[in-house]
Formats: C-alpha cells, sequence, structure tokens
C-alpha cells in the first residue's frame, strides 16, 4: 500500500496578545483538518501570541499564559491530527521562540529556532536565544524538519534536516510585506529544496500588525523546485495538501494555484488589510478624515472605504478663505462617488480669532509660515474634536514623499491614528489612484468604477495655506523629488551618486537636509502600513539631533 500523508495548512490571522482568540481560530483549523481526514495541521510562526510581539514577549506572565493555553489546545485536540503551531517558550532561565507539535493530548515535538532575524523590522536577537539546531520528528510514516522562517533562509539548518533524516520541509514562517518580497521568498525556497532534494512546505502568516502586514502566499514545492500549491496572497486560506511516497522519496501532489497579483494591486491591498485589522484589533468601528479636494486625501478616503464599508467613513472638509471652489467641488464628489458622509466645518471664525488673540504678540512682524500653520492646526483640533466625540479614529493623510521632507504640519495634517498611505511616494499615489479607478476586486468593499475624479488626480498639488500655492513652490516636481529621496533614503545613497544622476547639487543637499531636521516629525507621526523594505520606523531609524551633513562631491585633492 503507498505511504501517503495529508498536511493541512492553516494561513491565519493571528492578533498579537489574543491567546484565547488565537487558539480558538487554531482549533477551528484542526476542526477542519480532522474531517478531511488530515494527518497534520500546521499553524504559522508565534501563531499562538500574535507575531511580532516585540517587548510584550520578555514579560514572564505572557509566556506562562502562552504555556496554559498551549496545553489546554493540546488537551482539546488530542483525537485528530496532529497540530504544529508556534510559541515562545522559557527553558533554563532562557527565551526561545519555538514550534510545537501537539499530538495526543501532549506536546510530542518542539523546534527551537536558530537563526534569529536583526535587521529590517527585526530585533530577535534582543529577545529571544538561538536554538540548537534539532532533528527532524516522526509523524505516521514520515519524519518532518522544520526550519523556523529565518532558518530556511539560510542552507545550514535544511541541510541538517536533510542529513538526520527528513523527508520533507515544513517551513513555518511570520513574514511581512515589502514590495517584490514574494519572488525573493520563493528563490531562497526553491535552493533549499534544490540544495536537500527534498519537497518544502512554506506556510506564512496573513493579517496587519501596527505597520506590518503578513501576507501569506504560503506554497508547496516538490524536488526540484516545482510549484504543487500556491495559495492565495493577502487573504486567509486552508489548504489541504496530499504527499505521497515514490520511489524517489515524497511527492506532493499537485493542487490549486492562486495567481500571484502584480505590485500594484499588491501594495493597494496591503493598505487595505493593514487598516482594516489595525481597526479590528483595536476595536475601532469608524472613522474620519479631511477632505480637502486633493489626490492624497481622495487615495486614503477611498482605502478606508475598501476596508470598512463607506458607510463607516466621515470625511470632512475644514475650508478657508484660500480653499477654492474646486476643491469644494473636488471633495463632494469624492465623498459622492465613494457613497462617504461629508461634513463641512469651515475654520474661517477660528482662525480670525487665533489671530486676535496672538495679534498683541505678533505686532511688528511679517505673516509667514507660521499663520499657514495655525491654519493646519486649527483643522487638527477640530478633527481630533469629532474623533473624541463620535469614537471615530482619525486618519492622517500625508504620503511617503512629505513625510520624508517634513512637508506636513505637526499637532496639525499629521493628526491621526493611522495613515494608510506613509509609506507611497507621491508618484505612486497618482498611479495608484489611476490604479483603484480602473480595478475592482472582491475584497474592496467600496464601489467599483472610477471613485476618483481625474480632475483631483490632475491638478497640480496644493496646501492651499495661502494664495495661489503650489508645492512646488517649496519643493522640486515630484518625479525629481521622488527619485531623490528612493536614492538619499531607500538606497541610502551619497550626495555624489545623486548628483551623478544628472541632479543638481544644490537641491539634493537642501532635501537630505529636509529629511533629517524632519526626523523628529516622524518620530511622533502615525503609524502606517509598510510598502518597502526602508519604511520609516522600524526600516530606517535615524536619530533626531544629527549635525552631520554629506559634504557632496569631493574636491580631487590629495588626503
Amino acid at each position: 500500500m503507498t505511504d501517503r500523508f495529508r498536511l493541512t495548512l492553516a494561513q491565519l490571522n493571528a492578533t498579537v496578545g489574543a491567546l484565547d482568540d488565537n487558539a480558538a481560530r487554531a482549533r477551528a483549523a484542526w476542526e477542519e483538518a480532522r474531517a478531511a481526514g488530515a494527518d497534520l495541521v500546521a499553524l504559522p510562526e508565534m501563531f499562538l501570541t500574535g507575531y511580532q510581539t516585540q517587548d510584550l514577549v520578555r514579560k514572564p506572565a505572557f509566556v506562562a499564559h502562552a504555556d496554559r493555553v498551549l496545553e489546554d489546545l493540546a488537551r482539546a485536540c488530542a483525537d485528530g491530527p496532529a497540530m504544529g503551531i508556534g510559541a515562545p517558550i522559557f527553558e533554563d532561565g532562557k527565551l526561545y521562540n519555538a514550534y510545537f507539535v501537539l499530538q495526543d493530548g501532549k506536546i510530542a515535538a518542539q523546534v527551537y529556532k536558530h537563526h534569529l532575524p536583526h535587521d529590517d523590522v527585526f530585533d530577535e536577537y534582543r529577545l529571544y536565544t538561538p536554538g540548537q539546531v534539532s532533528g527532524p520528528y516522526r509523524l505516521g510514516p514520515l519524519r518532518i524538519g522544520t526550519p523556523i522562517c529565518e532558518d530556511a533562509w539560510h542552507e545550514d539548518v535544511a541541510e541538517t534536516l536533510a542529513e538526520t533524516g527528513a523527508e520533507i520541509l515544513l517551513v513555518p514562517n511570520g513574514s511581512p510585506y515589502h514590495r517584490h518580497k514574494m519572488g525573493l521568498r520563493q528563490s531562497l525556497m526553491v535552493s533549499r529544496v534544490i540544495e536537500t532534494g527534498l519537497p518544502l512546505a512554506y506556510l506564512n502568516m496573513v493579517g496587519g500588525q501596527d505597520d506590518q502586514v503578513f501576507d501569506g502566499g504560503s506554497f508547496v514545492l516538490n524536488p526540484g523546485g516545482a510549484l504543487a500549491v500556491q495559495m492565495p496572497m493577502l487573504e486567509e486560506a486552508v489548504t489541504h495538501v496530499e504527499f505521497t511516497r515514490t520511489a524517489d522519496g515524497w511527492v506532493a501532489e499537485e493542487g490549486a494555484r492562486a495567481p500571484i497579483p502584480d505590485a500594484w494591486e499588491q501594495d493597494y491591498h496591503v493598505m487595505v488589510l493593514a487598516l482594516r485589522d489595525y481597526m479590528r484589533k483595536t476595536g475601532f468601528k469608524q472613522v474620519l478624515l479631511g477632505l480637502s479636494g486633493g489626490i492624497d486625501s481622495a487615495i486614503c478616503a477611498t482605502i478606508a472605504a475598501d476596508a470598512i464599508g463607506p458607510e463607516n467613513v466621515r470625511c470632512v472638509m475644514l475650508p478657508s478663505e484660500y480653499t477654492s471652489a474646486t476643491s469644494l467641488e473636488d471633495a463632494a464628489d469624492v465623498a459622492q462617488r465613494l457613497g462617504c458622509r461629508l461634513d463641512e466645518v469651515p475654520i474661517t471664525g477660528p482662525r480670525a480669532a487665533v489671530t486676535e488673540a496672538l495679534a498683541p504678540l505678533f505686532a511688528g512682524t511679517t505673516p509667514d509660515l507660521t499663520e499657514e500653520n495655525i491654519q493646519s492646526r486649527l483643522r487638527g483640533v477640530i478633527l481630533m474634536a469629532l474623533s473624541n466625540k463620535f469614537g471615530e479614529m482619525l486618519l492622517t493623510t500625508g504620503n511617503k514623499s512629505e513625510v520624508a521632507v517634513g512637508y506636513a504640519t505637526i499637532y496639525g495634517d499629521m493628526n491621526g491614528g493611522y495613515n494608510p498611505i506613509k509609506d507611497l511616494y507621491k508618484m505612486r499615489v497618482f498611479e495608484t489612484c489611476r490604479w483603484r479607478n480602473a480595478n475592482h476586486r472582491d475584497w474592496m468593499m467600496g464601489p467599483g468604477g472610477e471613485v476618483i475624479p481625474p480632475r483631483v488626480i490632475d491638478k497640480p498639488p496644493s496646501a492651499e495655506l495661502r494664495e495661489d500655492q503650489k508645492d512646488e513652490d517649496s519643493l522640486p516636481p515630484y518625479e525629481v523629488l521622488d527619485r531623490i529621496l528612493e536614492l538619499l533614503v531607500d538606497q541610502e545613497a551619497s550626495v555624489a551618486e545623486a548628483v551623478a544622476e544628472g541632479f543638481d547639487e544644490a537641491t539634493v543637499k537642501k532635501i537630505e537636509h529636509l529629511i533629517y531636521i524632519s526626523e523628529y516629525k516622524r518620530f511622533q507621526s502615525a503609524p502606517g502600513p509598510r510598502l518597502t523594505n526602508r519604511a520609516f520606523w522600524l526600516d530606517r531609524r535615524y536619530p533626531i539631533v544629527n549635525r552631520w551633513r554629506d559634504p557632496g562631491v569631493w574636491p580631487d585633492v590629495d588626503r
């Protein structure tokens, strides 16, 4: 009789700290696996606690609670398939990132993560002790080796498991999204398969956690690197995979292959899922935002409508004497197309009152940026008042270009609990709006069609804080600014390298200066979904106080 093994991959959405809820979700997947006759149901890395826990996992009471929930889960799932699930463990005074195999009411095996990532958004050396590489564990006819996430990005753990008798590799992950990461994962896992000659099941978590989004996309590879199963990206899914022993070893039967969306769709889906999960996991039901008639607030309103439904989105227009009739019309058009509520609260009266109050102190001075920022801060006060009164979370709407150079008012338009486009440069905002107008998916709760008016996309961006103001009065054109920012921020290029690409040195140095002096603003800014591997906060950590500036093109002299 042919040896067979049915593995259920549960690509699910955990919530950090919701131990009992996460265990209940794991048990529901176990029930589904039992009904399907599975031998093992696998959950992702650190699923029981949610991921990333950051310093929460350093609290002994938290780990002790996780231990109790894990033991209860093992007892509850005694009569059926084994379960693999990630959780922390204290052992001999050391904390480990571990993967547990539950069978017959108890813990049958446990594996400790060996390679602890300490780059990008990870700082696991601060939290955990590297575990020793252990051998495979047996379930029925099969010996399974489990490299935990980062362990599979290096060849040594997989090779050791193969050498000690593993017949398949099961890789549980908490791997967060950044643009183009899916291809990187698959190429690395193909390398592990070719090196070991073993089939590999890559299981990733899905869902938003603060600024990170775990994008799923789990897959199964056969020996030689052929794709057998591809699970969807950015959606929960439970998939049963049949493995059969052949003369050449174990092989996965071919199953469903979900399409991999392009980078534009992935980014947009990440922003929607990030906001949806941030709302759900923090307990908010509704949002509000200032809708200016400009493109940034329009795309944020659209993301919000797609995340939680337009009926749960309040848009507020806060006009001053500098607000154009076009902006009023465009804001109303966006709200109408999306089906969101639109309120109008003029700031002319409050601004006059503040101006009068400050007049004795400002006497003899010339109006400047101070008066412009008062407008923005008054809008922030009004929006926060609405948020407090009605329990609606305020969204802030600054794109990455503005966030990078500080083209935003702290305690004004930077007010808010979450920023859906924080890691999206301005030029990508334009293209994302066009993409959303041309595409609608089942996971979007907003309406289809052209929800962002072309006039909003095409008109010159303006903060409208003074007469005839345009963004390009203060900044280079966005196509220039964004490329300089990509060089200085995303690629850590020097001023000389940016100049060598053809940009004016004075302009590059001005942008560099703005980036550095705006660090204090970013330090106090709202979180937002990470789309790149150089997102502000966890990916890029710079001091607020920083007197260094790149001297630029070095003179050709001997040193």
